[in-house]
């Protein structure tokens, strides 16, 4: 042995004593002080107001006052009930849906799916404005019901319209998560459950839904807290005795002293670690495990004539209402006059002129903000990944869990301990850290991070150790191996979290609606918020919405078709390399 390896062998003995080298210990320090400063702390912040007595101590005079005061009773009943309810209408949406689609032969289930999955690619505020177009007291339906038979729909009224939109707008998350678990689902249970005499209904009830409650059960939870944390629907819709837009009144209006937007705040993210802790419960002790045998999956019937007709009228009635939507938020940014009429009275382009003309910052701002956020994103997701799967990093599972930790931080409770954290910090320019666009670029990227880190997470898992392994013996780096081998086979995956933190940035309200304080500042969400806030300005509003539904799905596309992309090649390289 050569006197010019043992300091080789010397480091790298040191680098097994620690388990880390200097490099990943470095990456690890960066993240976590990055989630410190603008997630644990701001949100701690937030928890520390809420228990705070004043005086340095602890009490729970705060919580006391919340639930002795009727106005925040009534709020937190309506919160639970509209989330509640929203996961039973929603289910009621997509349990047949999947089950049609998945479990029979039905021509064109694929696009049915996809069709399906299309309210997602539409921000919920966006969707409430359309509903109200379509289906509230003045609306669409309702004129042509009135017309028809002297009868109203009250669909879109009170908690009942939150209720629907919501439920509209989330259901996707249980059909794509059941009908990916129903596909899963080996085809000899079902033939096992058949030859014990189960059949129809009795067959799904008892042997295919219960195997895909898994699935069920993450969709449903999913629904639960994205509708209980929502701040932006129920303030376009005129309902404001729920928790979430009452935490935002008391601070914009009461200010960041009063107690009770952080009582709310708390009570917020609790109520969403509590429904995630209650799907993980309900799913312990039981084993949903199957024996794929072939191709596995359910095997695909053939519907009889009546139950064909049957499932393609509630199919049809279901894209109806995906589809109204988006088919009112064009025509509003069409329309000349729509009022009190089941279609405008004239179309024009005028609207969608006025808003690159006069508001181009939205744009501007969107792409800058939601641009650093997906770059941040990216960043952050590829070093953590790398951390967690590549290295012996002690406490390497802690990074991954505070990073997806986020998913249970609702944007208003994460906007309002950044006012609390950084209000009091100024820039250059005299303006508030809080409430800069640095700070908006940071918080979009706190929020997305957890879709960011899933999606290099599952690219690095496709790249082979031995790749690694090859680089180092020929005398690369850890920080070379990672820059020169690593990331450039994750190019794929890389680009598919950077285009889904983009898009789903665009259209992020609750956090931006705290944070912003003046237009020229202001992101896309913020600016279809402001003008749908009167008449005049619905037009230029629907426009942005039609603007932010777009740049959703053309990212939402790029994803796919990058991930695709990404698969085909891999799948070309491994049967050269066979």
């Amino acid at each position: 042995m050569t006197a010019a390896a043992l300091p080789g062998l010397a480091g790298a003995g040191r680098r097994r004593g620690l388990g880390a080298s200097p490099v990943q210990i470095a990456a690890a320090g960066l993240i976590v002080l990055f989630l410190a400063l603008f997630m644990v702390v701001p949100v701690g912040r937030v928890f520390v107001a809420a228990f705070a007595d004043g005086e340095g101590g602890i009490t729970l005079v705060h919580f006391g006052d919340f639930f002795r005061t009727s106005l925040f009773r009534e709020s937190f009943a309506n919160s639970l009930y509209v989330a509640s309810v929203s996961v039973v209408v929603a289910s009621a949406i997509a349990v047949p849906l999947a089950v049609i689609t998945t479990r029979f032969q039905l021509p064109g289930a694929g696009i049915v799916h996809t069709l399906g999955v299309l309210p997602l690619v539409m921000p919920p505020f966006v969707g409430a404005i359309a509903m109200q177009l379509v289906f509230g007291r003045n609306g669409t339906v309702n004129l042509l019901l009135l017309d028809a038979f002297d009868f109203r729909l009250n669909v879109m009224e009170g908690l009942n319209g939150v209720i629907f939109v919501e439920s509209v707008h989330y259901f996707p998350f249980i059909l794509m998560n059941l009908s990916a678990s129903l596909s899963n689902i080996d085809v000899a249970m079902e033939e096992a459950g058949q030859n014990l005499g189960a059949r129809g209904f009795t067959l799904v009830r008892r042997i295919v839904l219960p195997l895909a409650m898994p699935g069920y059960l993450a969709g449903a939870s999913l629904v639960f807290v994205k509708v209980f944390d929502d701040l932006a629907t129920p303030l376009l819709l005129n309902v404001t005795n729920m928790l979430a837009p009452q935490a935002y009144l008391r601070v914009t209006s009461v200010g960041l002293g009063d107690p009770m937007g952080y009582v709310i705040s708390v009570i917020l993210v609790g109520v969403s670690v509590a429904a995630m802790a209650a799907s993980a419960l309900l799913l312990r002790g039981r084993d949903y495990a199957t024996q794929q045998r072939g191709g596995g999956g359910l095997g695909r019937r053939k519907l009889s004539g009546g139950a064909r007709i049957a499932a393609w009228a509630f199919i049809i009635v279901t894209l109806l209402l995906v589809l109204a939507p988006h088919a009112g938020i064009l025509l509003l940014s069409l329309a000349t006059v729509w009022s009190f009429s089941p279609l405008p009275d004239g179309f024009t382009l005028a609207h969608y002129a006025t808003v690159l003309s006069e508001s181009p910052q939205f744009l501007t701002n969107t792409l800058l903000y939601c641009g650093g956020a997906g770059v941040i994103d990216v960043i952050l997701g590829t070093l953590i990944a790398w951390l967690v799967l590549r290295t012996r990093l002690p406490g390497r599972q802690l990074l991954d869990s505070a990073a997806m930790a986020a998913l249970a931080v609702p944007g208003l409770v994460l906007g309002i301990g950044i006012l609390r954290t950084y209000f009091g910090v100024t820039l250059p320019d005299g303006t508030s850290l809080a409430t800069s666009g640095l700070m908006l670029t940071i918080v979009y990227a706190v929020r997305r991070l957890p879709y960011a880190l899933r999606a290099a997470s599952a690219a690095l898992q496709q790249v082979h150790l031995s790749l690694e392994e090859a680089a180092e013996n020929m005398g690369a780096g850890k920080a070379t191996t990672l820059a020169r081998i690593v990331v450039p086979l994750m190019a794929g995956g890389i680009a598919a979290a950077f285009v889904t933190s983009f898009a789903t940035a665009a259209v992020e309200l609750s956090a931006t609606l705290v944070l912003v304080t003046r237009d020229a500042a202001a992101p896309l969400s913020f600016g279809i918020y402001v003008f749908m806030q009167s008449p005049a300005g619905r037009g230029p509003g629907a426009a942005l919405g039609v603007i932010a539904v777009v740049t959703v799905a053309i990212c939402t596309f790029a994803a796919h078709r990058i991930s695709e992309a990404e698969r085909a090649r891999r799948s070309r390289t491994a049967g050269a390399a066979a």
